[in-house]
């Protein structure tokens, strides 16, 4: 009937009206559609905190991972080192005895000629033995300090005595009581010395 559809197409009106006024209140003053907060930027934010925070940690674990790893290796190598100190110590007062033999072999003067031969024999013999020993120590990184005429050294030496010289150099070693040795540049025993001094001014 004309009356009912009269009725319809002035509600569709309606309708359409209000739709228009709510998508004018929704745009800006030019038109365009403003962006709406959304309520997922204040998580967002606290996740892209927690992820910094966690790469810093990773970062920390791995630089201490990394010199744990140093320090293994510097400790190991330092036993494969220095595993032959304590054999060291106890190898050195052989080596001053057989010292001492060739020292005393070779000052020895025997009345008979017979006794001399064999005593250089014997000398020569114990002279020949040590040579090798040095050898020996030398190939396993252990050195002699021999600092006859050096400069006195305390990291190196033990002064037994101070002596005023006139001849040599004040603070220089001027007599080797007993050699020293060295492991791979650490020292094992001090060379025990005498040590000079300047001469006393005469009053």
């Amino acid at each position: 009937m004309p009356g009912e559809k009269a009725d319809e197409k002035m509600a569709e009106e309606a309708q359409n009206a209000v739709q228009t006024e709510q998508q004018t209140a929704s745009a800006g003053p030019g038109g365009e559609d403003q962006p709406v907060t959304s309520d997922v930027e204040g998580p967002l934010a606290e996740a892209l905190a927690q992820i910094e925070s966690y790469k810093d940690q990773a970062l920390r674990a791995q630089a201490e991972a990394e010199n744990t790893r140093r320090r293994a290796s510097r400790d190991v190598e330092n036993a494969h080192k220095y595993a032959l100190e304590s054999f060291a110590q106890e190898l050195l007062p052989v080596l001053d005895s057989l010292e001492k033999a060739v020292e005393l072999a070779t000052q020895a003067e025997p009345a008979e000629a017979g006794a001399s031969a064999g005593a250089e024999a014997i000398a020569e013999g114990v002279q020949l033995s040590l040579k090798m020993f040095h050898t020996v120590l030398e190939k396993a990184g252990i050195a002699q300090v021999d600092p006859l005429g050096e400069p006195f050294d305390p990291q190196l030496h033990e002064a037994m005595a101070m002596v005023p010289s006139a001849s040599a150099e004040p603070n220089s070693v001027i007599e080797v009581m007993q050699k020293g040795y060295t492991l791979n540049g650490r020292l094992v025993r001090a060379a025990m010395v005498v040590v000079s001094k300047a001469p006393e001014q005469a009053g």
